[in-house]
């Protein structure tokens, strides 16, 4: 070809286009453990020590500020020293993905079946117990447990070491074992996940879903509302038509587009909830709330992607697919945490819109639409969103009119209104001549 248009923009545009999405994509989950840092973690440590003569012997707090200051697990996780009742409220609002347990008389129990002199007895066995939050994210409870299960084995053999320094020469072989590895790790579920929740990944679907609600809407109306104005073709299999523009402004144009995209939006979220939960049985407590909150997420999505076609035109499309929907899919935290991101997708994860509405779908869903949960979070950002994309595209939109930016030139428009005038004069004469009819006067508007 010697128009390098027609082969040099497909190749570059297609070019960044995959490097971007490969980036994100590739990035976003090639190594979780690797990015891990801070992901929330409870401790709650229950035991009371033990006194024996003038030594104070405190097992669980050793372990507890072991924890803190090992780099292997204060690195990756972000530990909160807490009471049971707050850890439980904290992972509620799914703020936390697990809690780590010491129980009451921990140290007692541990001594007791060591045999140190002077001990009281104690439990039977001493267990610590990992409560894991799937609500906040089955994979976020994979990588905190894959950290906290050799933590613990690793200081329960260290605790060993330290008993057999104070304890008598063990008698038996029970023992031995026991100095070995004195300490239990149990793992238990807390408040587990509903049937029916796709293991914990529904929320993170319909998050998914309402976005693409918001770009498929915008992009649907954009065509239809364009061809309608004369402004786009319409083709359909071998048919091809092309309706006379309408002199109509950008503002105009992108106002008309709004309002119809408010309406689709509402039938298509509308519909998503009802084939997912009415059809499918997708566990959906507070259906209504989540309808209306998917709406207003896939409104902003639907408002910013008509605003990227009227300011940047076909490329508009494209610049869209990267920021609502290959971006927002790499930073949501809908799989892999936010915690376990790489850096660049931690910042964008804080103006992404999909991570936004995976906030919100999960509280609905799966944390009683608490509003500290992720549900307010998600609504003022769909607000500020859409907010800020109606004020850029008045903005700017309105300024191509002011600086006389047509789409079509008016010169142009009045030609080509004349031409099709002309022609179809021309298509009237000729048929009415063909079927003997006098000439009657055309209809310029038909």
């Amino acid at each position: 070809m010697s128009i390098r248009a027609v082969w040099l923009f497909p190749l570059v545009m297609g070019s960044i286009f995959v490097a971007l999405l490969t980036t994100f994509y590739i990035g976003s989950a090639v190594n979780p453990l690797g990015n891990l840092h801070g992901l929330p973690v409870g401790v709650v440590n229950q035991d009371r020590g033990v006194t024996i003569g003038t030594r104070r012997i405190d097992i669980g707090q050793s372990l507890q500020s072991g924890l803190s200051q090992s780099q292997r697990v204060s690195g990756p996780l972000m530990l909160t020293h807490s009471t049971l009742p707050a850890a439980e409220k904290t992972m509620d609002r799914g703020a936390s993905y697990a809690t780590v347990i010491i129980p009451p008389g921990f140290t007692a129990s541990i001594l007791t079946l060591a045999a140190v002199p002077g001990s009281r007895p104690g439990l039977a066995r001493p267990a610590i117990v990992i409560l894991t939050n799937q609500r906040a994210g089955t994979q976020g409870v994979g990588l905190a447990t894959g950290i906290l299960d050799p933590a613990l084995a690793a200081a329960s053999r260290q605790i060993g070491r330290q008993l057999t320094a104070i304890a008598p020469a063990p008698a038996n072989a029970a023992t031995r074992a026991f100095l070995a590895d004195p300490v239990t790790v149990m793992t238990a579920k807390y408040r587990p996940l509903p049937p029916n929740t796709a293991l914990g990944l529904s929320a993170f679907y319909v998050a998914l879903l309402t976005l693409f609600c918001g770009f498929l809407g915008g992009t649907i109306v954009n065509s239809s509302v364009d061809a309608a104005l004369g402004y786009a073709t319409t083709e359909t299999g071998p048919w091809w038509r092309q309706r006379r523009p309408v002199p109509i402004n950008r503002w105009q144009t992108l106002l008309t587009k709004w309002v119809l995209a408010l309406v689709l939006t509402a039938l298509m979220t509308g519909i998503l909830l009802l084939v997912a939960v009415a059809g499918l049985g997708l566990y959906a407590p507070h259906v209504g709330l989540l309808w209306l909150v998917t709406w207003l997420c896939a409104a902003s999505v639907a408002a910013g992607t008509l605003v990227l076609f009227a300011i940047l035109g076909t490329v508009g499309q494209l610049v869209a697919l990267i920021i609502f929907v290959y971006a927002g899919l790499a930073s949501a935290g809908g799989t892999v945490p936010i915690q376990a991101l790489p850096t660049p997708l931690r910042w964008l994860a804080q103006v992404e819109p999909l991570r936004q509405v995976v906030d919100g779908t999960r509280a609905i869903l799966y944390l009683n639409a608490q509003a500290d949960a992720g549900l307010t979070r998600a609504v003022v950002a769909a607000s500020a969103g859409l907010v800020f994309w109606l004020i850029v595209g008045a903005v700017v939109v309105r300024w191509y009119d002011a600086r006389g930016l047509s789409r079509i030139d008016p010169e142009l428009l009045a030609y080509v209104h004349a031409t099709a005038d002309s022609y179809k004069s021309v298509i009237n004469k000729d048929s009415q001549k063909e079927s003997g009819t006098p000439d009657k006067p055309s209809d310029p508007d038909r």
